[in-house]
């Protein structure tokens, strides 16, 4: 567990000290944590599920993951894994309330420190508008991951090819796309950026994106029939 120290004088405002643990844990874990997303990809495309909302892919399809990324961890990590948590470091004065990740990996020792994933549906490989904005609203303002030198966007593509998605996402940002050493074989790309942080803050202001490309096609179908036609396998 953090110490009184490294929380602040007060146990609440992160102190420089915290801030220099949070680096040391979020740098360079994405190996290790898209390890276990890549693995509940590959079983969602396998074992499909009952049910998916065609009104509501996204969520759906988030919902559904975040289980298989527990169930692809041994147990023994020193963090956890989360639907819908809340970043409280970064909340608006009441009534607001904290921004909300999709998913996230949180370190058992301090619970305050989060490795975020955030999933936008790609109706096609050119419709990347919404995937675009959350990165540069979100991450690169330091609403989000403001501890985390790392972070991640999920792509759920339903028609269309990953590469084109990616030269789309690389123009709109801008941004440039490389491949990620640890995922030669997977649509999965890395941009690195430098964040605008906000006066005062100790937040890292390097940050890098992992950008994973999700291709669920037969859903793009499935959203063209009559719910009463029933559901078709994931891919």
């Amino acid at each position: 567990m953090a110490s009184q120290e490294a929380m602040g004088d007060d146990g609440g405002r992160p102190s420089q000290d915290f801030v220099a643990l949070a680096g040391q844990w979020c740098r360079n874990r994405s190996a290790i944590l898209l390890k276990y997303v890549w693995k509940a990809y590959d079983e969602l495309k396998s074992i499909p599920p009952a049910a998916i909302d065609p009104e509501d892919v996204e969520r759906s399809l988030t919902q559904l993951l975040e289980p298989r990324i527990r169930k692809a961890m041994t147990g023994y990590e020193t963090f956890y894994i989360q639907h819908g948590p809340y970043e409280r470091e970064t909340k608006m004065p009441p009534p607001a309330q904290p921004p909300q990740y999709d998913i996230a990996f949180v370190l058992l020792g301090d619970e305050r420190l989060m490795w975020p994933l955030e999933a936008k549906k790609l109706e096609t490989d050119g419709t990347v508008a919404d995937y675009v904005d959350e990165v540069r609203d979100q991450f690169l303002t330091c609403r989000y991951a403001p501890f985390s030198s790392e972070g991640a966007m999920l792509g759920y593509l339903l028609l269309g090819d990953h590469n084109k998605a990616f030269r789309n996402i690389a123009a709109k940002l801008p941004c440039v796309l490389v491949h990620h050493a640890g995922f030669p074989h997977r649509a999965h790309r890395v941009s690195h950026h430098v964040r605008r942080v906000p006066r005062g803050k100790l937040y890292p202001r390097d940050f890098t994106c992992h950008h994973l490309i999700m291709l669920f096609p037969a859903l793009a179908a499935q959203r063209q029939l009559p719910l009463s036609c029933g559901r078709l396998p994931l891919l």
